[in-house]
């Protein structure tokens, strides 16, 4: 495994970390399978796990909390995340100072930690001004409840605001950003890389996949597979990618990855990582398995020739698209 800066900051990431978002922690089996895959993950060298308030009600939080205290706390790095509802109060949601601060002790509670390395935005809300939010965060860090902050599905111009707030009001500024970014969307290159390069944000995306699709497990005319994220997922997020146009890409994509000796999953991280902007991805693993044929994108040059047949494939356009 290898590893990276947060951006400008001292903070080392491994270039593959471990998401919960897709956690199956429904019966006793299932708690066993993802201990099982967070102890594999310190195995390969993973030492980033990023996970959210929201996710699984908190339990998500609760779990990653007792697998990590069979560890150091040096040894990992942890995150989490605020903005979605969590109860039915008019202030159980968003970003106001209210609420950011009682979800992150909701969140160190559920973890038994006394502190977070990042800490997430994990939407922007429309109803709390920026200064407050930021102010919150600001505050935060200097008490040491978190150690850096970010945003996650925020637009450059949000992104920016927070980042010149911050400046003129000597606050804490934001170290890292966590978009969506996979070879089907790609919208971070055309401004927000650039932003974070130069203010020296760390880039962490997650769904590096694209919620299965570039593992080559949905192949054009053929039956889903059994099992699979696109028969159960309840926001049917992958079916809508099952597209005509992206399968074809898929099977272009297949020969690409079978020419350099790799599956296609390995091939779409390799090449999130192609950009010096990226400190690490976010990926989800239901099983030690599938992490372990993840971690191998760690390092994994692609020959350029290789590069210039996926753009080819790809055909990227930059576009303008809804961020959140």
């Amino acid at each position: 495994m290898q590893y990276r800066n947060l951006g400008k900051w001292g903070l080392k990431l491994s270039e593959i970390a471990l998401g919960s978002w897709v956690t199956n922690l429904a019966d006793s089996a299932a708690v066993e399978t993802a201990k099982k895959t967070v102890d594999a993950a310190f195995d390969l060298g993973v030492n980033f796990f990023d996970c959210a308030d929201a996710y699984s009600g908190g339990e998500a939080e609760r779990f990653l909390g007792k697998v990590l205290k069979e560890h150091r706390r040096s040894e990992y790095v942890v995150s989490s995340k605020v903005f979605f509802p969590m109860g039915r109060g008019a202030n159980e949601w968003g970003l106001s100072r209210k609420h950011i601060k009682e979800q992150l002790e909701t969140s160190l509670k559920n973890m038994g930690l006394d502190y977070l390395d990042l800490y997430f935005c994990h939407r922007f809300d429309p109803t709390t001004p920026i200064e407050e939010t930021v102010q919150a965060l600001s505050d935060l860090v200097r008490e040491g409840k978190i150690l850096y902050y970010g945003v996650s599905e925020w637009s450059p111009v949000q992104l920016t605001e927070a980042i010149h707030i911050s400046k003129e009001n000597g606050l804490v500024l934001p170290a890292v950003i966590q978009p969506q970014y996979n070879m089907t969307d790609r919208y971070i290159e055309d401004e927000m890389l650039a932003i974070c390069e130069k203010y020296g944000l760390g880039v962490v995306p997650f769904s590096p996949l694209a919620q299965g699709l570039l593992t080559g497990k949905y192949r054009k005319g053929m039956p889903l597979p059994e099992g699979s994220r696109a028969t159960w997922q309840a926001d049917r997020q992958i079916n809508r990618l099952l597209t005509e146009e992206n399968l074809e890409k898929v099977e272009a994509l297949l020969k690409v990855a079978e020419g350099l000796g790799v599956p296609l999953s390995v091939l779409a991280l390799a090449w999130i990582l192609r950009k010096k902007q990226i400190s690490s991805v976010i990926t989800g693993a239901s099983k030690a398995s599938q992490l372990t044929a993840n971690a191998t994108a760690s390092g994994l040059a692609i020959p350029d020739d290789a590069l210039e047949q996926i753009e080819k494939i790809l055909d990227y356009h930059p576009f303008v698209r809804r961020v959140g």
